[in-house]
């Protein structure tokens, strides 16, 4: 007969308990609409483990961050072998199809756009400002490509954030076609 021995969770997987919870949580609300007592009770823990496992607010959401960029990070490899040639343009031309489906999940693109509306947070900042810094940098050493091309890529990368945010893909105007040109 088996035994019900329930087995503790390390720091390390309830952090990453913590970290998934609270990309939905954050990703739902925002930064500011959400309590750390609500991603709290989402991970099944008190609020006063998640503050030894997080020192702050800021500290949690700057952990979001970063594990967002990890997932991005991560899509830019598999994608980036998968390019039809080294040239810079075949190399981005296949991160760019690759990062319209990591968009296509709704929390991590929400995740995006509320780092970057609140990245006056100090730490917050410093997550956002290191998120692109990493995804600019890798960009750069998989494609090959051109200070220009790179800017380029990520230009239509951020209209994509938008673009997917507001569902524009369904709105039948001018502008919105323009946008999708």
């Amino acid at each position: 007969m088996a035994t019900g021995v329930r087995q503790r969770s390390t720091a390390a997987q309830r952090r990453d308990t913590v970290l998934r919870t609270a990309v939905a949580a954050f990703a739902a609300r925002g930064y500011y609409g959400t309590s750390t007592m609500e991603v709290a009770a989402a991970a099944g823990i008190s609020q006063g483990y998640l503050y030894r496992l997080f020192k702050d607010k800021q500290t949690l959401f700057a952990a979001v961050v970063d594990h967002c960029s990890d997932r991005l990070r991560e899509s830019v490899a598999a994608a980036a072998a998968t390019a039809r040639s080294t040239e810079p343009q075949d190399v981005l031309e296949a991160l760019t199809a690759s990062y319209d489906e990591v968009i296509a999940d709704r929390e991590l693109l929400m995740i995006l756009l509320h780092a970057q509306g609140c990245a006056g947070e100090p730490v917050i900042g410093e997550a956002v400002r290191r998120c692109y810094a990493r995804q600019v940098e890798y960009v750069r050493a998989v494609s090959g490509a051109a200070e220009q091309q790179i800017r380029r890529y990520f230009a239509d990368a951020l209209l994509s954030n938008v673009m997917v945010a507001i569902d524009a893909a369904a709105v039948d105007a001018p502008w919105a076609r323009t946008l999708r040109a």
